[in-house]
C-alpha cells in the first residue's frame, strides 16, 4: 500500500493504533475492576444482612447459613464500629497492625474513604457501621493497568531503540559503502592520470603546466584518502592541531574570492591532540566552504583556535545570512541542504568525523541574520 510507503504516515498509523489498543485494554480492565468492586460490596451487604439476622433470630431458629456467610469472608479487611467510631469487631487485618492500637486506628482512618459504610441495624444495641477495604485481589487489579502500561511503554521503548539502532547501523554501512566505492571509482582514473603526467613530463611539456597538474592530482589523492577512511577503523595519532587547522583554512583562502577577508588566530603554544589529520582537515574545509557560500563571495571569515580547561576549541565565524535557531540541529542531518544542487552530506560527514571518530562535539554556537554564523568544534585533550 502506498500509504505505508510514507514513513510519516506509517509512524502516525502505528502510534494511533498503539494508543487505541492501550485504551481498549485499560478500558476493559477498568470495567472489570468496577465489576469486582461491586461484587465485593454485595458480599459485604450480604455479610451485614447475615449479622442482622443473627441478632434478630430466636433461640430455636436455624442459623447455619448465616454463620457460614460470616465465616466465608476471609479476604476483605473490615471494621464494625458504633456511632462513636469505637471498634466492635475487626476482621482480616494483618496481625502486625491489629495488635497495635495506634496502627489499627490509623489503618481504619485510611480505609474509611475507600468505600461507603454499610449500616447494620441491630435492634438490641442500635446501629453499627461496616467499613471495609478492597481485597488484595481488587488492589492488584487496581494497579494492574499502571503496571501493564509501564511494561507496554518499556517494550515500545526497546522496540524503538532497536529500530533506531538498526537504522543507524544500516545508514552507517551505506555511508561506508558509498565512501569506499567513491574512493575506488576515483582511484582508477587517478592512477591513469599519474601515468599520463609522467608521459607529459618526458615530452618536455612546460614545467608550470606539470606543476599545476600535480597539484590537482595531489588534491584528488587527498579526496580519495578521505573517502577511503570513512567507515574504516581509524587510529588517531598525536599531531599539531595548529598545523592541521591553519593548512586547511589557508588552502581554501588561496582558492576563494578576493572579496572575502580571511583571518586566522592561533595560540603561540603548540596544541597537540589525538586526531586524524586527513579527516579533521576535511571538516575544517567543509565548514569553511559553507561559510563562503553563505556570504556569496563577499564578507569576513575568521578562524580561532584556543585551549580551555575542557579541551581544544575551534571557532569558524562568517558574516553570512545566518541560520534559524530551529535549524541548529537539523543542518547536521543527512540530506538537509539549502543549496539547489547540494546533497546535504557535508555537515553530516563533519559531525560524524568529529563526534564518532574524534570523540568531540560540533555545533552552531551563535547565528543571526545581522552577524552571521559561528560554528564550534570541541576536541578532547590527550588522556
Amino acid at each position: 500500500m502506498k500509504f505505508f510507503e510514507n514513513t510519516v504516515y506509517a509512524r502516525f498509523f502505528i502510534l494511533i493504533t498503539s494508543f487505541v489498543v492501550i485504551g481498549v485494554v485499560v478500558w476493559n480492565i477498568s470495567v472489570f475492576y468496577e465489576g469486582v468492586k461491586q461484587e465485593e460490596r454485595e458480599k459485604m451487604r450480604i455479610w451485614s444482612s447475615a449479622q442482622e439476622s443473627i441478632n434478630k433470630a430466636g433461640e430455636e431458629q436455624d442459623l447455619n447459613l448465616e454463620l457460614e456467610i460470616l465465616n466465608a469472608n476471609d479476604d476483605i479487611p473490615m471494621f464494625i464500629v458504633d456511632e462513636f467510631n469505637q471498634f466492635k469487631e475487626v476482621n482480616n487485618i494483618p496481625e502486625s497492625i491489629s495488635k497495635d492500637s495506634t496502627k489499627l486506628r490509623r489503618y481504619f482512618e485510611s480505609i474509611k474513604a475507600q468505600n461507603q459504610p454499610i449500616v447494620i441495624d441491630l435492634d438490641k444495641v442500635g446501629k453499627q457501621y461496616l467499613y471495609y477495604s478492597d481485597s488484595a485481589v481488587l488492589t492488584k487489579i487496581k494497579y494492574y493497568p499502571f503496571i501493564l502500561l509501564l511494561i507496554i511503554f518499556l517494550l515500545l521503548g526497546l522496540i524503538y531503540l532497536y529500530y533506531i539502532t538498526a537504522k543507524n547501523s544500516e545508514k552507517n554501512k551505506l555511508w561506508a559503502g558509498m565512501a569506499k566505492e567513491t574512493a575506488h571509482q576515483i582511484g582508477t582514473p587517478l592512477s591513469s592520470l599519474v601515468g599520463w603526467m609522467e608521459i607529459l613530463r618526458s615530452e618536455n611539456v612546460n614545467p608550470d603546466y606539470i606543476k599545476e597538474i600535480e597539484k590537482d592530482i595531489d588534491r584528488l589523492k587527498t579526496i580519495t584518502e578521505r573517502f577511503s577512511k570513512v567507515g574504516s577503523k581509524l587510529t588517531l595519532e598525536e599531531a599539531s592541531l595548529n598545523t592541521v587547522v591553519e593548512h586547511s583554512f589557508n588552502y581554501l583562502r588561496d582558492r576563494s574570492s578576493k572579496l572575502i577577508e580571511f583571518s586566522v588566530e592561533l595560540p603561540d603554544k603548540k596544541l597537540t591532540c589525538k586526531l586524524n589529520p586527513v579527516l579533521l582537515s576535511w571538516t575544517i574545509e567543509n565548514l569553511t566552504k559553507n561559510a563562503i557560500d553563505a556570504m556569496k563571495g563577499r564578507g569576513e571569515l575568521s578562524l580561532l583556535l584556543f585551549e580551555d580547561k575542557n579541551g581544544f576549541k575551534i571557532h569558524i565565524k562568517d558574516t553570512g545570512k545566518g541560520i534559524p535557531a530551529s535549524k541548529f540541529k537539523t543542518i547536521f542531518q543527512p540530506g538537509y541542504s539549502t543549496k539547489k544542487r547540494g546533497w546535504g552530506l557535508g555537515l553530516s560527514l563533519s559531525k560524524r568525523i568529529i563526534e564518532d571518530y574524534h570523540y568531540g562535539k560540533i555545533r552552531v554556537l551563535t547565528s543571526s541574520a545581522e552577524k552571521g554564523t559561528t560554528f564550534e568544534i570541541r576536541l578532547p585533550k590527550l588522556s
